[in-house]
């Protein structure tokens, strides 16, 4: 299979099962409305576990441009597969947007509040701060990539390492998620985030635009600080 697929696969994936999880705890009339940050968590950190269990072994398993820039910068990642794994990357958001939509088309037609339909698909500010959300998502990438790296480094079981990522991404959440929703991948934020323009949700409003550079380039920033830091330190 082609490392590009896998990418696009993988991506759209993360992005089905992560926004489908938002989507059962916000969306009105779901059996699982309400269940509250702890199962968001625990979701999001399953949904990249597992397209890194299945495609990881093919194309590296990075279903994140934060990723793939910093380890370009690090010389871990070849530069000429950076742009191809970039778009497959920012296409599978928008389709694993899209697929959530579809999916849960009737209960987002019982929601009312517009905000809350949008949050399904990407991130938004507990406190609206252009500097404290950018620094927010930045430091949170930079510690993720950081740390993935680390684990990495330290040459874990084979076939361990999908569990290792999803541990990983719980700690995030559970430890940076209360202020911008940790998107920490630009592909999980704007590729959804295009998703929810494009598709016709009933009262639906604007999909945040001024917002939207922050979970973009705020991540890629902290990977590639975050990548620097480890190779200066190992």
């Amino acid at each position: 299979m082609s490392i590009y697929l896998a990418e696009f696969l993988g991506t759209t994936l993360l992005v089905l099962l992560g926004d489908a999880v938002v989507a059962n705890l916000v969306l009105s009339k779901t059996k699982s409305n309400g269940a509250g940050w702890l199962a968001i968590t625990i979701g999001w950190a399953m949904a990249v576990a597992v397209p890194v269990f299945i495609f990881g072994p093919i194309s590296g398993g990075h279903f994140n441009p934060a990723f793939t820039i910093a380890f370009a910068v690090i010389g871990i990642f070849p530069w000429n597969h950076v742009l191809g794994y970039v778009i497959a990357q920012m296409l599978g958001g928008v389709l694993g947007g899209i697929l959530v939509y579809i999916n849960f088309k009737l209960h987002f037609d019982a929601t009312e509040d517009a905000n809350t339909k949008r949050d399904v698909f990407c991130t938004s500010p507990a406190i609206n701060d252009t500097f404290s959300n950018f620094l927010q998502e930045f430091i949170a990438t930079f510690v993720l990539v950081f740390t993935v790296l680390g684990f990495a480094n330290s040459k874990p079981v084979s076939g361990l390492s999908p569990l290792i990522v999803g541990g990983i991404i719980l700690l995030m959440g559970l430890a940076f998620g209360g202020t911008t929703g940790y998107a920490m991948n630009p592909a999980r934020d704007l590729g959804p985030r295009i998703a929810h323009f494009l598709v016709p949700i009933k009262n639906k409003e604007g999909s945040n635009w001024f917002y939207a550079w922050i979970p973009v380039v705020g991540p890629i920033c902290g990977g590639i600080v975050g990548a620097l830091f480890f190779k200066i330190i190992f």
